[in-house]
């Protein structure tokens, strides 16, 4: 696929060193476009080194190539990023007075714009109104994310990661831009924390990589989406609402509400089995010669089971997520099926977890299951290609 970069003079133009990177790895062939600012940033040896062609920011640069009418014909994707406040104006007014602005003019194939800036910029009206202008044209703008901006400043402005900005854009011509639109999604991530005392607590290894991943390719494709996160601390795709939770009780309850006016749930966090029956009020003390006092632990609530039960809407689909090691008993996909046939979900999602398999780690594989344990799909990959195979499963039951 072939590919156009541009580039804008704001200070995370360096970002877009890395996302040319991860772009050029993919197997596309990529012509970087920076505007003149964006050179004070990152120069043109570095651009021309990375993409293998040569970079131009004016019209009047190699003329013979018709280059500002040329290169956006022959783009099958535009990507800025970043896009400046002022790259966002210009190109909602229409300009044309540089090779990047004249190239979104001819362009017909789909444009992603990631902009950062100050949040006073962002927030400013006149910007507010150029996002929604290029948005009704069909431009695609990402939300900046909230974080730490040039200097001490911190608020939402801020490039999202070169990952993000490669799977959204990509995402573009796959065809899956709007399969979701319309759609209300709850997705749960990450591992709940049953509390023992004020210190202590029983608690597994998820990360809620894959939730989010699941929230942010739900996000990518149209989706309303709500993320009920237990304890996650990576960063949280843009435009996804966020409900943060602890323990599994008050993930139950967080699902529960959401889910109400929701066509799909997935619960892809990792709840725990057992709580304690009492959390003891003040940090329990190791005391010499004495051996540890016992932990009566309970059941904790099958959510999954009781939204299978009590669905709030008809015609909701229902989804699982099912961590297993495999055993005397049985392999990974064995117990797989097992669960899928007791919990009555509409998909199970079966992965095997271990060390460095499964939790913490950035890739995933997975096998899908109705919820008569027949196998629906296969999936690996990155644990975002995984989540897009979990919703291309889903599609089919809207």
């Amino acid at each position: 696929m072939r590919i156009v970069l541009g580039v804008a003079g704001g200070i995370a133009a360096y970002k877009a060193v890395l996302l040319l990177r991860l772009l050029r790895e993919d197997g596309h062939a990529v012509r970087v476009v920076p505007t003149r600012a964006a050179l004070e940033f990152v120069g043109r040896p570095t651009w021309e080194a990375l993409s293998g062609e040569p970079v131009s920011t004016e019209v009047f640069e190699h003329v013979d190539e018709v280059a500002h009418v040329r290169i956006g014909q022959e783009a099958d994707l535009v990507v800025v990023a970043p896009a400046t406040a002022d790259l966002l104006a210009r190109a909602a007014a229409g300009m044309a007075d540089d090779l990047l602005t004249a190239t979104l003019l001819v362009a017909r194939c789909p444009v992603l714009l990631a902009p950062a800036m100050h949040t006073e910029m962002w927030q400013h009206p006149a910007t507010v109104d150029n996002v929604d202008t290029l948005r009704r044209r069909g431009i695609h703008v990402l939300d900046p994310v909230s974080g730490r901006l040039t200097g001490p400043d911190t608020g939402p402005g801020r490039l999202p990661e070169p990952e993000e900005i490669a799977a959204a854009a990509l995402a573009l011509v796959h065809g899956r831009t709007s399969d979701l639109a319309g759609r209300r999604v709850v997705v749960s991530a990450g591992g709940t924390r049953e509390p023992i005392d004020p210190v202590r607590f029983i608690g597994n290894r998820s990360s809620g990589r894959q939730g989010i991943e699941l929230a942010r390719a739900a996000h990518e494709r149209g989706a309303q989406v709500t993320l009920v996160a237990a304890n996650v601390t990576l960063p949280v795709p843009p435009g996804v609402h966020v409900v943060a939770v602890e323990s599994g009780e008050q993930l139950r309850d967080a699902v529960r509400s959401a889910a109400k006016d929701a066509d799909v749930v997935v619960m892809a966090a990792a709840v725990a089995d057992f709580r304690p029956v009492r959390t003891a009020t003040a940090k329990i003390k190791k005391q010499p010669g004495v051996g540890p006092t016992p932990i009566e632990l309970v059941e904790t609530v099958d959510i999954l089971a009781e939204l299978v039960r009590r669905s709030p809407r008809e015609g909701q689909v229902v989804v699982g997520f099912a961590a297993e090691t495999g055993d005397e008993a049985g392999d990974v996909l064995e117990h797989g099926r097992r669960k899928a046939i007791r919990k009555g979900a509409d998909l199970l999602v079966v992965n095997a977890v271990g060390a460095d398999r499964g939790f913490g780690v950035e890739h995933n594989e997975v096998t899908v299951l109705d919820r008569a344990g027949a196998e629906v799909a296969r999936a690996a990959g990155t644990k975002l290609e995984v989540a897009h195979a979990v919703w291309d499963a889903v599609l089919p039951l809207l």
